[in-house]
Formats: C-alpha cells, sequence, structure tokens
C-alpha cells in the first residue's frame, strides 16, 4: 500500500467517524420514506448443521447492504462467530436476517434507537459492546474470510 492510497484511507475512516459520531450526539433519526419495500422475511433452514450455517452467516455479515453495517457485522463475526453456541448462532442469525431495514441495526448498534425486546439478547449485547470499540480496533476494511470449523 503506498502512501497516498493509506491517506486515502485515513480521511475516509476520519469521515466516517464523524458521521458516526454526529449520528450518535444527535437526536434526529433518518425513518425510511412511506414507500419503502420490505425484504422477505427469514426463512428457518432446518436441515443446516452448525458449520453451515455459520458459513452462511459470515457470508450474509459481509454482505448485508449499508457499508457500515457490513464493517460492524463481518468484524463482529469474525470475532466471536467461531466461538457461539447453537443459541447464540439463532440469536445473531435473527438479527442480521429479520429486521428488513439495514438503518434498524444500526441505530440499534450505535444507541440512537432503542433496541425492540425481541433482539435484546447476549449476542447483540456482545455486538453493540464491538460497535462501541472500546478498545479502538481499526476497521477499515472487512477481515480475510476464514473457513469454519
Amino acid at each position: 500500500m503506498n502512501f497516498l492510497t493509506s491517506l486515502k484511507l485515513v480521511r475516509n475512516f476520519r469521515a466516517v467517524s464523524r458521521h458516526l459520531t454526529s449520528i450518535r450526539m444527535s437526536s434526529q433519526v433518518i425513518e425510511p420514506p412511506d414507500d419503502y419495500i420490505e425484504l422477505p422475511r427469514r426463512v428457518h433452514r432446518g436441515d443446516e448443521d452448525l458449520v453451515t450455517r455459520k458459513s452462511r452467516l459470515l457470508y450474509q455479515s459481509r454482505k448485508r447492504g449499508m457499508l457500515e453495517n457490513d464493517l460492524l457485522l463481518s468484524t463482529f463475526a469474525d470475532k466471536y462467530l467461531q466461538d457461539m453456541s447453537y443459541e447464540e448462532v439463532e440469536e445473531y442469525d435473527k438479527l442480521i436476517n429479520q429486521p428488513s431495514n439495514d438503518w434498524e441495526i444500526f441505530y440499534w448498534a450505535t444507541g440512537v434507537k432503542p433496541v425492540p425486546p425481541e433482539y435484546d439478547n447476549y449476542t447483540f449485547k456482545l455486538f453493540k459492546e464491538h460497535t462501541m470499540n472500546l478498545k479502538k480496533e481499526v476497521r477499515l476494511r472487512q477481515p480475510d474470510v476464514k473457513e469454519m470449523k
């Protein structure tokens, strides 16, 4: 990576950080338009073994929709998904596949909107803590894909 590319990444990171900070500090919440089209609801796949399900969720974490959520979810999945229990995987599956609006997940994770009771569980609390990034980890790109075991 050359110097100019590094400089562009730092500038983009600063811009995203300022945007996230302004959203957290702002009382204004952007709602989807009235003609918003909902995504199809999650279909439970009862025939998936745990490894296949984790692999699917890893992919879906990288391709959720909004770039901000893709970065948050992909780094979260990279860090925690491998060691999740069946129940935690079920909670995570519901989180990334039931809400039809990416902004909902983003606002819940950043604390702009309260988390609905059906998502207020251990896995979401772990995700919210990950979103807060208390260790100030650099998250400029999605992590490399690892094989699930």
